[in-house]
């Protein structure tokens, strides 16, 4: 498990402690996990949810629940379900993009990052179906009535070189506060 949490992405570990602990956190497109166990790892319950949860593998834990479900069919899954906290890295799928934030709790928090517009230089994903349009995320946000916290849309180098669109963002109130973090 601790290679999991070692495994999460840098901006999800920054943001994750925004999420109220009250209520379960979503997981989308959760692939083998590691998001899941870091924010139940830091108190949350958490709905772990794949169109194929067997990247999961014999991952155990208390506060995860997995759900095997269809995030791309003709219907939205989750339709009516409401999360505390929203966590979504590497997938994108517009069709129900903007039901995200519909499902936010008021002062849930939306952690995304994907990635973006430019990628395709560096390889895979390179369908700009699965590229963020610059800004997207942001104008997502505006469209929802969500407080922006940070954003970004830029190149990163590590694990690999790729173009990534991230924001946290907020309906409602941030109730926690950011810890500081020093170095990389």
């Amino acid at each position: 498990m601790h290679d999991a949490v070692a495994s999460a992405s840098p901006w999800v570990r920054r943001f994750a402690p925004t999420i109220p602990k009250s209520g379960v956190v979503l997981d989308l497109a959760c692939g083998a996990g590691r998001h899941s166990v870091l924010l139940a790892s830091q108190g949350h319950t958490v709905l772990a949810a794949d169109r194929d949860i067997s990247a999961f593998g014999s991952l155990k834990h208390a506060l995860i629940q997995t759900q095997e479900l269809d995030l791309e069919s003709s219907v939205w899954p989750l339709l009516g379900k409401q999360f505390s906290g929203i966590v979504v890295t590497n997938y994108l799928y517009r069709p129900f993009l903007d039901e995200l934030p519909k499902m936010l709790c008021e002062d849930g928090v939306l952690i995304y990052e994907t990635f973006a517009d430019g990628n395709a230089k560096f390889g895979k994903p390179s369908n700009p179906d699965f590229l963020l349009k610059p800004g997207e995320l942001l104008a997502l946000a505006e469209r929802s009535g969500l407080k922006v916290i940070a954003f970004e849309d830029i190149y990163l180098d590590q694990p690999k070189p790729a173009m990534v669109q991230r924001i946290c963002a907020v309906k409602g109130h941030l109730k926690g506060c950011i810890p500081l973090q020093f170095g990389g």
